[in-house]
């Protein structure tokens, strides 16, 4: 019997020396220096929001209702739709005028692209915002001061003061665009009521005209008041639909279940070694945490990365597109565009400010050595509305980048293949499977009665 107890004894001990010995391995191998970088660096997972649900209801038809464009053809999800990730599938986008959805949408007759790659708007209600577009014009100051084309100057800002986040922001733009949404005075017919007005300082008259057309249609005037029960219908104003449109963008386009997500949350297993491993890459040696880093994992500043420009540039007659430097940045900020975030990032293609890439891996490789990435970049391949406006222009836009580098040169980092094959894996465990199927978002109809992109 004594016997017998100590060999079950020894065998016992055995067994929790062997489990010991294989959680110290385990610990101390990829899994513990991943979670170093983890807590040095602060990385934490996407967290939920919550927002009222008559406040969401609101924003949802109105983001997909086309009356809000000047020629009711057009809707933010036009743009931002369920089916291309919450972009639209093209390098630039084709605002009012086009036809179509995503990579099969059309350009309208003597219409202009839209000068930069639609954003996805994933995980846009996370505190941590503070920048909007590509080039930040709508942005938080240092103050937590909302800073937006609306303020002209002198003092002088047309913003309404009832915004509360950057998102909310940014939703006050687009009906303003010529290209976007609010159409062109000379190409629109009479009942565009917004084509005429100037999309800088008549901001305020643009926005009260579209704040008219939704309080004459009764379901938006119940929406509203369900929305906003404090605020009389009289003072409505365009600045209570942008709030409502954020709220449904951060509640309907959040994920919180990403292989990565998990894995921040404790779960060991949630990751390959390969992503696990890739994380080290991008974290380490990879560099590319320097700017995307932190829970969205994008520094929200702006870096000149040698992308190519395609398109048409971003003002007119100037083939260039300045990037923050054109949004007040400063001449040091030539060509410089906020880092991107990366979550569901495998979705969200093509990639870049102008949609260059359609693989993902090429916009890795791009970003190890840019200078020689923007060199080798062959443009042939461009679809025929966007070469249109390309080609003609491309090498002398080229060129001028490349002058800018030769004064502030990026330095090429060496990868190995099997190295950028690891970041592929992490980036791939970014994606929040729940994030590949959008299309329950889109509402049956809208209040308006006009069609809704499908």
């Amino acid at each position: 019997m004594e016997r017998t107890w100590i060999v079950g004894m020894v065998a016992l001990a055995g067994v929790v020396i062997a489990a010991t010995a294989f959680f110290l391995l385990r610990t101390t191998g990829t899994d513990h220096d991943l979670r170093r970088v983890i807590a040095e660096q602060d990385l934490l997972p996407i967290e939920a929001v919550d927002h009222p649900d008559a406040l969401v209801g609101l924003g949802r038809a109105l983001f997909f209702d086309p009356i809000l464009s000047g020629n009711r053809d057009i809707s933010c999800a036009t743009c931002h739709h369920p089916s291309q990730a919450t972009g639209d599938g093209l390098a630039v986008s084709i605002g009012t005028g086009g036809a179509g959805i995503g990579p099969n949408r059309v350009l309208g007759h003597d219409r202009e692209l839209v000068p930069r790659n639609a954003t996805e708007i994933f995980n846009r209600g996370a505190s941590e915002w503070a920048t909007m577009f590509w080039d930040g014009r709508v942005r938080l100051s240092r103050r937590g001061e909302l800073l937006t084309p609306a303020f002209i100057g002198l003092g002088v800002d047309l913003l309404p003061p009832a915004l509360d986040s950057v998102l909310a922001a940014q939703a006050m733009f687009p009906v303003t665009s010529e290209t976007e949404m609010r159409g062109s005075p000379d190409q629109d017919p009479a009942s565009n009521e917004v084509a005429g007005f100037d999309d800088r300082e008549d901001f305020p008259a643009i926005w009260d005209a579209l704040t008219a057309r939704l309080m004459a249609i009764d379901g938006y005037v119940a929406g509203f008041a369900a929305a906003f029960p404090e605020v009389p219908a009289d003072d409505i104003g365009f600045e209570h639909a942008a709030l409502a449109i954020a709220a449904f963008e951060a509640e309907a386009y959040t994920f919180t279940e990403s292989p990565w997500d998990r894995y921040l949350r404790g779960d060991d297993t949630a990751m390959t070694e390969d992503a696990k491993q890739g994380a080290l890459v991008f974290f380490g040696v990879g560099g590319c945490g320097e700017c995307h880093t932190g829970r969205l994992l994008t520094d929200q500043r702006f870096h000149v990365r040698a992308v190519p420009q395609i398109g048409p540039g971003k003002e007119p007659h100037q083939p260039r597109d300045f990037g923050r430097a054109g949004a007040g940045g400063g001449a040091e900020t030539q060509y410089a565009f906020r880092t991107p975030p990366l979550r569901n990032v495998t979705l969200t293609g093509p990639w870049t400010h102008a949609g260059v890439y359609d693989d993902l891996e090429d916009v890795v490789r791009h970003s190890l050595d840019p200078t020689a990435a923007l060199i080798s970049y062959d443009p042939a391949g461009l679809s025929p509305e966007v070469a249109a406006v390309t080609l003609e222009t491309f090498d002398g836009v080229r060129g001028a980048i490349l002058t800018y580098l030769e004064r502030r040169p990026i330095d090429p980092i060496t990868l190995t293949d099997a190295q950028v094959d690891l970041i592929m894996a992490f980036l791939e465990s970014l994606t929040d499977p729940a994030a590949a199927d959008l299309m329950h978002t889109i509402p049956d109809s809208v209040p308006s009665g006009l069609p809704i992109d499908r």
